[in-house]
């Protein structure tokens, strides 16, 4: 009974962060989460969920603060709890002319918040911005360890662990006028949830059935002949 109940947090908790990840196939820069079981030591299976940082595929836009990042590389933002890493650089100025993300938090260069005047803006791949031909100042790009255990916050934003490090420009492959699609496979995604679906039912059944007997156990066979 107790591996069947198991079963049922388990196959709770997957469904849980399908419905995420299809909730959110079309939202730039989200990376779909994977969700494993493993053993515990008393054998009882539990739900661990890894990111899955595979790229998703890029739109042009042709707006000029529209930014991808290739490979493993991720976008810096200040928000209210810290800095956190992000995919999706749908960006836009703000009232001061300030380079902000899609919930307001200022994007960071490498000397804080970026304020862009009036001004044809060109940023290459390295993340130099210019304004009519002037450099005013790089992007942050920063990457993680491979493995490394991110987490989710607020849909698009990570929090950043131990293991980031700034990408050398040289190697960055930033793309102006570009946006990065969600790496959700819906239909996937779909398949997978009446997959957890049947197997939650089967779960439920099993855990019905030795109720039952225990029922039959106490109340039938316990009686004297």
């Amino acid at each position: 009974m107790s591996s069947a109940a198991a079963a049922l947090q388990m196959l709770e908790r997957r469904q849980a962060v399908l419905a995420n990840n299809l909730a959110n196939a079309s939202t730039r820069g989200f990376k779909a989460e994977m969700a494993f079981s493993r053993l515990m030591d008393n054998a009882l299976a539990a739900t661990d969920t890894a990111i899955d940082l595979t790229a998703g595929t890029l739109t042009q836009t042709h707006n000029p603060f529209d930014l991808a990042v290739g490979s493993d590389g991720f976008f810096v933002v200040s928000t209210p709890n810290g800095e956190r890493l992000v995919r999706n650089g749908s960006f836009s100025l703000n009232a001061e002319r300030q380079l902000i993300d899609a919930k307001g938090n200022p994007v960071l260069g490498e000397a804080g918040p970026i304020t862009i005047p009036n001004g044809r803006v060109d940023i290459d791949a390295a993340g130099q911005i210019a304004v009519n031909g002037k450099p005013l100042t790089r992007l942050r790009v920063e990457r993680v360890a491979s493995g490394a255990d991110l987490q989710h916050e607020g849909g698009t934003l990570f929090l950043p662990d131990a293991s980031r490090q700034s990408i050398p420009p040289a190697e960055r492959t930033v793309q102006q006028g570009f946006v990065e699609e969600s790496n959700v496979n819906a239909m996937s995604a779909m398949t997978d949830m009446l997959s957890v679906l049947h197997r939650y039912q089967a779960a439920q059944k099993t855990l019905s059935t030795i109720d039952a007997v225990r029922g039959i156990a106490v109340t039938d066979l316990a009686k004297p002949v």
